[in-house]
């Protein structure tokens, strides 16, 4: 069990006592009682519900193995028998792995969703997380191995998992579906590679993030230090986002409801947010066992970056290393208007990450946006795209309707 995990039980317990207003049953959070779900991986997680499933590897350029996992069929299988399926291809956000598509129960999560409506369903991976910690050439004790953002799974990571899924399944092209950062992926690949805007057909966004001028997750506390990278560094880990104990919890003083403060001070809640009214606490620790999967601290940095410069660009290295990496003093934007994919965004007025001044800034720059919906719950987060448990009537109905549509 994870330091984090067992927080989060004890926790679980204590705020029971406290805040009378959360309908939460403490039983089902005890280590006795723990739920399967718990200790599977995520080829567990699928066919534990009923899914076939299918592991593929995708081998990056530079020489990082990403686990692509891939539900051809739902569990209706002779209703769909006849019927032309279509490739959605899902991709998680920042510290998290593909198990978010699959956390909670079959009626909930996006991806069983998707299986049972007839849709051949793939999940990816990005280098570092739980399912992708190899590399040909280097291991992950290594800081070479944790030299990366965004931009490098812009380029190298996400078209080695499209061009995979799309020679597996002799298509085309296929639906991207991202949530936070696999949105973040999807724009700077989109906006520099132009011929993956004919090999997705259409990009639905969930908590869409490119600028984060605006954001008030806990990356923003960061940003002031960015000049100094090496002490941003040293507080949040060398290589893999570590960050301090100490850190941690004087964040989670500044953001966090007194009352909520111990849960706040996992780091995934702390970056992401919480919105309790669609957490199932019941399954809190089936969530904390599983994320936060891993990230560089590059990427954290890389974010913290863009809330000073309010520009969706690439790492800044600082003006020596700029003219390095880039032959110019300043990172490169990565230019919106150059996608020409169908678009659709799904977004919250209550997200820390995805803040709708950015969202409606993003929706001027792309050309052909088709939707841009808010969740009509004012109370939904960043992390309920994935793990509320009326994602699936709040998000899900549209984005069934938008795949019907325009995929």
């Amino acid at each position: 069990m994870k330091p984090c995990s067992l927080l989060i039980f004890i926790t679980v317990v204590l705020l029971k006592s406290s805040t009378a207003n959360y309908d939460w049953d403490i039983f089902d959070i005890f280590p006795w009682k723990v739920d399967p779900d718990f200790n599977r991986n995520l080829t567990e997680l699928i066919t534990s519900k009923g899914y076939p499933v299918q592991e593929y590897t995708a081998q990056t350029p530079d020489g990082y193995l990403l686990t692509v996992l891939r539900i051809p069929s739902g569990r209706k299988k002779v209703y769909y028998a006849n019927k032309e399926k279509k490739v959605v291809f899902l991709q998680h956000g920042l510290l998290s792995s593909a198990c978010d598509w699959v956390l909670n129960f079959q009626n909930q999560s996006l991806a069983f969703i998707l299986a049972d409506h007839g849709y051949d369903v793939w999940l990816g991976n990005i280098r570092g997380n739980t399912y992708a910690r190899r590399n040909i050439y280097y291991p992950p004790e290594t800081s070479r191995f944790w030299n990366f953002s965004f931009d490098e799974m812009a380029e190298y990571d996400m078209p080695s998992m499209i061009d995979l899924v799309l020679n597996v399944t002799g298509k085309k092209n296929l639906t991207y579906i991202g949530h936070s950062q696999g949105t973040s992926i999807a724009f700077a690949l989109l906006s520099q590679k132009p011929e993956y805007n004919e090999k997705i057909n259409m990009f639905i966004g969930l908590a869409p993030v490119a600028t984060v001028g605006h954001i008030t997750s806990a990356i923003r506390y960061l940003a002031p230090f960015t000049a100094d990278v090496d002490f941003l560094f040293s507080i949040l880990g060398v290589d893999e986002f570590l960050p301090n104990n100490i850190i941690m919890k004087y964040l989670s003083e500044i953001l966090c409801d007194t009352k909520v403060k111990f849960i706040c001070e996992d780091v995934i809640f702390l970056v992401c947010g919480t919105d309790y009214s669609q957490l199932n606490a019941s399954r809190l620790g089936v969530y904390v066992s599983h994320t936060p999967a891993g990230a560089s601290t590059k990427s954290i940095i890389h974010y913290a970056q863009m809330v000073n410069s309010k520009k969706f660009q690439k790492y800044d290295y600082g003006p020596k290393g700029n003219m390095l990496e880039y032959n110019q003093t300043s990172p490169p934007e990565y230019h919106l208007e150059n996608i020409t994919t169908k678009a659709a965004l799904i977004w919250s007025e209550n997200d820390k990450l995805a803040d709708p001044t950015d969202v409606h800034i993003l929706e001027k720059k792309l050309k052909n946006l088709v939707s841009s919906t808010p969740v009509k719950l004012k109370e939904f987060n960043h992390l309920d795209f994935v793990w509320g448990v009326d994602a699936n009537i709040l998000v899900y109905e549209n984005v069934l309707s938008l795949l019907k549509n325009y995929s």
